[in-house]
């Protein structure tokens, strides 16, 4: 066995824990492979396209959800694309705290991100800052094929969208 399936044997789990399915259940539709068509907007509104996918899984003996996100995807960059981001959330319920904790890992640039989320009517809103600008994370529109997911900042005149994803399933 490698060190690599060492890992993933006790990092993934196929489901959540049967006495946590309920609360972690508002993440079971994202489970599973998806592709991104992503969109950076700049400050001026520029907005610039780029693919990406999306992998979400259940993990820690089904405690928690993880999920790595890869922008441009592998098989953009395998074409020639420029390097990018790939990043890891870790999802899960505190019962102490009420909410869901969510932490976004992003190597590239250095960022870790720690969020709360609580469900909305359609999808999750994730809150948090870094260096003192507010966040929100926004799952909405969430069927089983599609899913669309928007990061917004506040710079303490109102929050304003700085990437969208549109997100659809692997087949």
């Amino acid at each position: 066995m490698t060190p690599a399936d060492a890992l993933a044997g006790v990092f993934t789990a196929a489901a959540p824990r049967p006495e946590l399915a309920g609360r972690l259940a508002v993440f079971a539709p994202l489970v599973g492979s998806w592709d991104l068509r992503v969109t950076d907007v700049a400050a001026d509104g520029t907005e610039t396209e780029r693919d990406g996918e999306w992998h979400f899984g259940w993990a820690l003996d089904g405690r928690a959800l993880a999920d790595v996100w890869i922008s441009p995807s592998r098989a953009a960059r395998a074409a020639g694309a420029p390097d990018g981001e790939w990043g890891l959330s870790l999802r899960f319920w505190d019962e102490a705290l009420g909410r869901y904790r969510s932490t976004w890992h992003g190597p590239a640039r250095g960022w870790v991100i720690p969020f709360t989320a609580t469900p909305s009517p359609d999808g999750l809103v994730l809150a948090g800052e870094r260096d003192g600008t507010g966040l929100r994370w926004v799952f909405s529109e969430v069927t089983a094929e599609a899913f669309r997911w928007r990061a917004e900042e506040d710079d303490g005149t109102g929050f304003r969208v700085r990437q969208r994803f549109v997100a659809a399933r692997r087949a």
